[in-house]
């Protein structure tokens, strides 16, 4: 149906054009842009450690009085948001405007961790409140060296 993405498998439940998502617990449209964010799900939940219970998908942000939504964000225990995932099809590029979307999700939520994907390509970047400084790193770190990236 969709193209094979830069992800390791996942196994995802489809009926007919719908996909499960195992945050919201549901069955949602199966869109180009659902199937990177399904997979992405998984690869956080399966391969690098982040909890369920901790992470929202459509997470809503008020942004100058606008009602916005990222794609997936991501609690510490705190219940701040630590990172936020904005998720694109696979056929869109990954450039300049898409990362000022995540960034503006930031500015409010104060996230630390922004990824952006369309599936095929993943940027991830860090953001240094004490060095005041953006890092982009070179992988997604599970949930486990988040907490040290957080710590240092």
């Amino acid at each position: 149906m969709y193209p094979p993405l830069n992800l390791p498998p996942a196994n995802l439940k489809i009926q007919g054009t719908y996909i499960w998502d195992p945050l919201r617990k549901k069955y949602l449209k199966n869109t180009p842009e659902e199937w990177v964010r399904q997979h992405f799900i998984a690869y956080l939940l399966d391969h690098l450690n982040y909890p369920a219970g901790r992470m929202v998908s459509e997470y809503t942000v008020d942004y100058d009085g606008m009602k916005k939504r990222c794609d997936i964000a991501i609690f510490n225990s705190e219940l701040k948001v630590d990172v936020i995932v904005e998720c694109k099809a696979p056929h869109i590029e990954l450039n300049e405007d898409t990362f000022y979307q995540i960034a503006k999700y930031s500015r409010v939520l104060q996230a630390s961790l922004l990824i952006l994907t369309n599936g095929m390509n993943h940027y991830c970047a860090f953001i240094d409140k004490k060095g005041n400084e953006l890092k982009y790193l070179r992988e997604i770190p599970t949930s486990e060296e988040l907490i040290v990236l957080l710590s240092n």
